[in-house]
């Protein structure tokens, strides 16, 4: 008789749970096949919460991309201190501020010392003005506070999650998170 396994039902797919993704990731004749079930279990997700940082399409795909370059080639470094699914969104989290990072580094050395006017990204989810201008208070927010805002409110992350892939408090995330909700507020209030 097989083994019993936990599944998920992700998009009309069926995935095996963490444990067993890892199991044939770490299998190198099942690494493939590992492979293509923690990526249809997790793109979509992961792209989102990247997309939100980035807050571009394409650029989303290419940390999406890199990030799961990142998780094959140090997956047999992975040492179940935290779940695998922890792990891989702060793959991704570190993935986007480095990203980010190095784009507001090359926008920088691309100032010749004229003033430039910030064009905001058009491409949304709903044209809708609310929506414009929810996502205009998010990126106004310090990169600390944007990340801790997306992780809990998109994705209803628990705080012991956040403070596994940021390093940081329960406490303190708590903290960043009411200041980001404040701050958003109160751009809402001013512009709606």
């Amino acid at each position: 008789m097989e083994s019993i396994l936990t599944y998920e039902y992700t998009l009309n797919m069926i995935y095996p749970d963490d444990s067993q993704i890892l199991e044939f990731m770490i299998s190198p004749s099942k690494r493939n096949e590992g492979y293509r079930y923690l990526v249809g279990k997790y793109k979509e997700k992961l792209y989102w919460h990247i997309r939100r940082l980035v807050g571009d399409h394409e650029d989303a795909d290419d940390v999406l991309q890199n990030t799961f370059i990142k998780i094959v080639r140090n997956i047999d470094g992975f040492q179940k201190q935290s779940s695998l699914y922890t792990w891989i969104y702060k793959i991704a989290t570190n993935e986007s501020l480095n990203f980010i990072q190095t784009k507001k580094n090359k926008y920088a050395e691309s100032l010749d010392g004229s003033q430039v006017e910030y064009i905001k990204d058009s491409v949304y989810f709903d044209e809708n003005k609310a929506l414009d201008h929810l996502q205009t208070a998010i990126n106004r927010l310090p990169e600390k506070q944007k990340l801790v805002f997306n992780l809990r409110y998109y994705d209803e992350m628990p705080y012991q999650d956040m403070a596994d892939i940021t390093d940081t408090s329960v406490g303190a995330l708590k903290a960043s998170y009411h200041h980001a909700v404040k701050k958003i507020e109160e751009h809402l209030k001013a512009t709606i």
